[in-house]
């Protein structure tokens, strides 16, 4: 049967089928008042009735049957029925979706949709795949790529659905043209998970088609608000311990041995098995059909606690048993999960890591096979160690890691229950993990654990947690979309670790070679992380740089974290040696001082400064930092040499959505005095990102420029660019006189130079 195109779902009208769901209805309403009448008339009278010879043996239980069989064929109507409401609605909903992306976002993305065929699209800018090679920017050809990929997954939604209906149908009919009511279901989520579980039933003997086939069931359903297939799916794999046992044999038949089609396989099992986890132990989910809720008992995460410490056996008489967190910290790395589920587990985890960090590894396999284990995506960690699989999952759980990080803890005991009589030992789990004394044991089957970074998959882990605790978003979220407003406890628990590393750069230090006298600290592998959280907090890190910015002038968005200088430019100087945090807080830098320069330039004020002197004052908190960055970035180089300026140039190009995120996050007046504001932020970012590039790749020097203190001419001369642009472009949106703009930018950039000298000389300093 040949798959649905994108052409199909567009084009087909629903009528018929919205009719059909209506006129099955009625049916089932009319067999089910039939069904009445010959329960309590007919089949009750014959019950009643004295009945001899044939018809004792033949009419009477011919009454009985056929009484059956009217509520077996309103049964199977009301299961038709049901298939085809939620058919109509779920592919009205896909068409809806389709429809608004060829009619609409490709329009605004700039590109055609060319169907395939095959049930795939490709979206390409006028002139085919190949035309204007290097015209479009980076950001309009991740658009199309990302609007490419939604219609694909619409696509293969609607065959989904309509695979998923003709099973259901003819499991309700059952093939017999004399016998009413086989399978019967109340909506399709009924059959789908019925199909995912016969599939799951299979266990690691389920072939890579049938594999294919649960995949695509769980990745088209799992997510749906009200949580129904995901509820129903995981009751239905047995309760928490058969969860564990079945998806701790799926991950060890991906991950052993060479079969990479396979693994892929089970990495998409990993992943829409977490998904639907996180859904199915929501409690909040939505009312679906009838007001009725779906999601698992909070016994769920008790029995998961409880199991956690406990060894699993996955096969009769098995000798390797993994421990229960060692499984389910697997499923926990995909899925956006519930406080209330999560964060009890993550501080049993850590609280049991911390009284022992090797609890969990002395049923390790030897080593050989790195990617044998419960993590088959393989990042960060194999999945032994649960510590590293629950900061993973409290990196995609935001409001989970902020009650984590900024909660009072509560003690848990072996068994995973709460003791509320008890009080931690310590007071927050920041202060936890940054203790030099904590263990981050390698989750790895390396034969030889011979380089720093096999034990980087904690600090890693931690970092996003942390991240995401800030920030209120996923770690790898997409940076487009809508921001949240800090929190009062976000914007604490920010000013905490800048605090915290502010005072102990040294935690976050890395010396590759050895040849500096400094040893690499143990958490270096989250300054990526670190550099991100402050490009999210820019105007927090703005204003406190001169110690004289105003919450008026430097608006954060939400609360304020309250940093101070003495601790802002150590934290600095350390996290932007990593390239990602460099690039990261110099796209956020710029972004943010363009939209201090236009404010200074177009917006309203009170201030009896001259304009020039305002325009002074916007840019030289981001030279600074520019400066700090220029110093970080050599010493990274020459002295540590743990990155190349290919490196930090190459970080550039994706941390370059910094730009749109700041913008967009709506810190500045550019959007607020233009109508269409959309177009103009457009322009705004393409101006600010070429800006971008340009200064990374100018911020360089050799080795020789280094030793003899002329590391900045470059990145100096990048900075006042930059400088310059702010002022120009500000100038030209606004009512600036056309005689004073040479002299606007021309101030611009004295203060952005002498201001970059001063975060060069202050970061230089710092290491004498």
């Amino acid at each position: 049967m040949p798959k649905l195109t994108f052409t199909d779902v567009y084009q087909v009208s629903l009528d018929d089928l919205g009719d059909a769901a209506t006129q099955w209805k009625t049916m089932a309403d009319a067999l089910g008042e039939i069904a009445r009448e010959a329960s309590e008339g007919m089949h009750r009278h014959s019950e009643r009735a004295r009945w001899a010879g044939v018809n004792a043996a033949v009419t009477k239980p011919f009454v009985g049957k056929t009484a059956r069989e009217i509520r077996d064929a309103q049964t199977q109507a009301k299961s038709i029925w049901s298939i085809l409401r939620d058919a109509h609605a779920d592919l009205t909903e896909v068409q809806s979706d389709v429809r608004k992306a060829y009619d609409r976002d490709a329009g605004d993305v700039g590109c055609g949709v060319r169907d395939l065929g095959d049930g795939t699209v490709r979206c390409e800018f006028p002139g085919g795949p190949t035309a204007n090679t290097g015209v479009h920017s980076q950001e309009a050809t991740d658009a199309k790529q990302r609007l490419e990929n939604r219609i694909n997954r619409l696509v293969a939604r609607a065959e989904e659905i309509d695979r998923s209906v003709a099973r259901a149908l003819n499991k309700s009919h059952g093939g017999d043209a004399h016998n009413f009511g086989h399978a019967e279901y109340t909506s399709l989520d009924d059959a789908q998970s019925e199909r995912a579980l016969e599939l799951a039933a299979l266990g690691p003997g389920i072939t890579n088609g049938q594999l294919a086939e649960f995949n695509s069931l769980l990745k088209h359903n799992a997510g749906e608000p009200n949580g129904a297939f995901a509820t129903r799916f995981y009751q239905g794999l047995g309760g928490p311990e058969e969860a564990l046992r079945f998806y701790g044999r799926m991950a060890i038949n991906g991950t052993e041995g060479d079969n990479p089609t396979r693994l892929a396989a089970v990495t998409e099992l990993q992943r829409n098995m977490g998904y639907a986890l996180a859904n199915a132990t929501e409690p909040d989910a939505p009312k679906g059909f009838q007001g009725t809720k779906h999601h698992l008992p909070a016994s769920w995460g008790a029995e998961f606690r409880r199991l956690g410490t406990q060894p699993v056996e996955l096969e009769r008489g098995a000798m390797n048993k993994p421990y229960g967190y060692q499984i389910l910290g697997g499923l926990l790395r995909h899925g956006n999960y519930d406080p209330r589920f999560l964060t009890p587990i993550a501080e049993h985890v850590t609280q049991l890591h911390r009284e022992d960090p090797y609890r969990f590894l002395n049923n390790k396999p030897s080593p050989g096979d790195d990617n044998y284990g419960f993590n088959p995506s393989g990042k960060v960690g194999a999945g032994y160690v649960p510590l590293n699989s629950v900061l993973e999952a409290l990196g995609h759980s935001p409001e989970a890691a902020t009650k984590f990080f900024t909660e009072t803890p509560t003690v848990y005991r072996e068994d995973g229950t709460a003791d509320r009589s008890a009080t931690a030992d310590f007071s927050d789990y920041v202060s936890v993990f940054t203790d030099e004394e904590f263990t981050w044991p390698a989750d790895n089957l390396k034969l030889h654990q011979d380089s720093e970074d096999a034990f980087s998959d904690g600090p890693d882990a931690l970092g996003h947690a942390l991240e995401a605790a800030t920030t209120g978003r996923p770690y790898d979220g997409d940076l487009s979309a809508p921001a949240m407003r800090h929190s009062p406890e976000q914007a604490e628990l920010t000013r905490q670790l800048v605090n915290k590393f502010g005072t102990s750069p040294e935690l976050l230090q890395r010396n590759e070679n050895g040849d500096v006298d400094v040893a690499s600290g143990p958490l270096y592998a989250m300054r990526d992380s670190l550099g991100d959280i402050t490009a999210e907090y820019m105007p927090d890190f703005q204003r406190v740089i001169y110690g004289s910015g105003s919450d008026e002038d430097f608006v954060s968005f939400g609360a304020s974290a309250a940093l101070q200088n003495e601790t802002v430019q150590p934290f600095l100087a350390v996290v932007g040696q990593d390239p990602d945090a460099y690039a990261a807080i110099t796209a956020a830098q710029q972004a943010y001082t363009h939209e201090l320069v236009d404010r200074a330039v177009n917006g309203e004020t009170t201030s009896e400064a001259m304009l020039m002197g305002r325009v002074g004052n916007a840019v030289a908190p981001g030279a600074v930092m520019a400066g700090i960055m220029s110093e970080a970035r050599a010493e990274a180089i020459h002295d540590y040499h743990t990155a190349s300026d290919a490196a930090f140039n190459e970080s550039a190009a994706e941390k370059q959505k910094w730009v749109d995120r700041l913008l967009g996050m709506g810190l500045g007046a550019v959007t607020s005095r233009v109508p269409i504001a959309g177009e103009v932020v457009g322009w705004v970012s393409e101006d600010i990102q070429e800006s971008v590039m340009s200064s990374i790749a100018q911020d360089t020097t050799s080795e020789a420029q280094h030793e003899a203190g002329r590391s900045y001419a470059r990145g100096r001369d990048a900075a006042i660019a930059a400088a310059q642009e702010a002022a120009a472009n500000a100038a030209a949106r606004g009512d600036v006189k056309p005689e004073i703009i040479p002299d606007l930018v021309e101030s611009a950039a004295v203060q952005a130079g002498n201001s970059h000298g001063e975060g060069t000389a202050w970061a230089s300093a710092r290491t004498e």
